[in-house]
């Protein structure tokens, strides 16, 4: 924590938003800043909403905050994103950095500006790009996340990996198998592959779609669950969005035969989850109308090999059809 409070300590107008769930860390921060002020939020995608996001800026009004503060977000990607969100849209726009408290949010929601809350029970909605002034990147943080939870963002992390580096993917998967060495290379390496794909393309008009390998499908799946009441993780939904993508790249003749198999056995022998619980059929509507769609047509992130993807527009009627 020396590092983020050398950096932060000379901000005049700071303000903390922090994860309720990670309270203990947030009083260690606070007591290191000069702050002005703090607001805790209990997260969840429930919660992940524009009315959360209007109370906080309201809470930053009646503390005074003016356009010279800046924001601190301590947290997993919610709390990111949506702190991201009322720093863009605050009086116009205030700075804001990012203390990520999840694997997820260090390899994947914290980097690259992208803010949002849900509408409806889709995903990310609305929101803005802004960039964060700072993230901080600190394993430490990640010692007494749940099982669970590490999972989720080992997803990520994969997926980082089968967009851009296919040796750090296979380096990722022996880690995790028998996790006795430190994860901090791995974290660094795939912000780096993330932050080089977005500072070539800040508002992803073309390369950048390809940070969403297996979010069209992982969307769809998080909100058919949502509709069930069932209990699936963003992560846990990209990964199975990964697996659905390979399918389909192989169907395609994009990707040589056995990906999905490869794919599939690496997921399952780290834990995370392989198979959809929902037919695909049932997951069109929702695709149809993935923020990314546009004329009716969808950015598809295809698999040509391990650190090679490419983008194929086409229909959600025409991707399914060859899924099939």
């Amino acid at each position: 924590m020396a590092d983020v409070a050398a950096f932060l300590r000379k901000e005049p107008e700071l303000y903390v938003v922090y994860d309720e769930n990670v309270a203990s860390l947030a009083r260690e921060v606070l007591e290191a800043l000069p702050v002005k002020g703090s607001f805790g939020l209990k997260t969840s995608e429930q919660r992940k909403t524009l009315e959360t996001v209007q109370g906080l800026c309201r809470q930053l009004l009646e503390a005074g905050a003016s356009r010279n503060a800046c924001l601190l977000a301590i947290g997993g990607g919610i709390t990111t994103d949506m702190t991201g969100f009322a720093a863009a849209i605050y009086k116009r726009g205030i700075r804001y950095s990012n203390l990520p408290t999840t694997l997820l949010a260090q390899v994947d929601a914290a980097i690259g500006g992208k803010t949002g809350v849900n509408l409806d029970g889709y995903k990310n909605m609305l929101g803005t790009f802004r960039m964060p002034e700072y993230t901080f990147l600190c394993a430490d943080v990640l010692k007494t996340l749940p099982p669970r939870e590490l999972r989720a963002g080992l997803a990520e992390l994969l997926k980082t990996f089968l967009i851009g580096d296919a040796e750090a993917y296979e380096q990722a998967v022996r880690f995790f198998a028998d996790p006795r060495s430190d994860i901090s290379g791995l974290i660094t390496r795939a912000a780096q592959i993330k932050a080089d794909i977005v500072a070539q393309d800040p508002e992803e008009h073309g390369i950048r779609a390809k940070l969403n390998l297996g979010h069209t499908f992982g969307h769809a799946i998080e909100h058919e669950a949502q509709k069930k009441g069932d209990d699936i993780h963003h992560g846990e939904a990209v990964a199975m969005g990964m697996i659905l993508a390979a399918r389909l790249s192989e169907r395609m003749g994009l990707a040589p035969e056995g990906m999905e198999e490869k794919l599939r056995a690496d997921f399952q022998a780290l834990g995370l989850p392989a198979e959809c619980p929902y037919p695909p059929e049932t997951l069109t509507a929702a695709m149809a109308l993935d923020k990314k769609a546009a004329e009716g047509r969808v950015k598809w992130i295809l698999l040509e090999a391990p650190g090679r993807v490419i983008i194929k527009e086409m229909t959600v009627k025409e991707a399914m059809d060859d899924l099939r």
